[in-house]
């Protein structure tokens, strides 16, 4: 069972938790990032999002797993303003993909990936009941 964890006073996120108390078998998914099975990485910021989504939940379906098992997240980006200015696209794609389900999160802007062409990388950690 997984517990959103919100401590009194405290405004609540937009979009991601501020922690997850989680107990069960942890899954791990390494740095995905938005290319398909042919190895071709689309252009823009929200279809390569997509894409790492679908591949994320890809990984997680192998082991049982589903979006609501998702506790943490971290997201690299290789241009800060291009994810802001994606935000939206990013939010449709969320909500049609994993719904209202919103692990600890964090977003950090990088020089770069191995991927010349990816835009971004995801890390997750799910934890599936005991």
């Amino acid at each position: 069972m997984n517990r959103v964890l919100l401590p009194e006073g405290w405004p609540r996120p937009k979009g991601y938790s501020n922690g997850i108390e989680a107990t069960g078998r942890m899954v791990f998914v390494a740095g995905q990032i938005g290319w398909d099975t042919t190895g071709a990485v689309p252009d823009g910021f929200a279809a390569q999002f997509r894409q790492t989504i679908d591949n994320t939940l890809a990984v997680l379906a192998e082991a049982g797993a589903g979006p609501e098992h998702m506790v943490r997240m971290t997201w690299y980006v290789v241009d800060k303003v291009e994810y802001l200015g994606a935000l939206k696209d990013i939010g449709a794609i969320w909500r049609e993909r994993i719904g209202p389900h919103y692990p600890a999160m964090a977003v950090v802007e990088v020089k770069g990936l191995i991927e010349d062409a990816a835009r971004i990388e995801i890390e997750t950690t799910a934890v599936l009941p005991a």
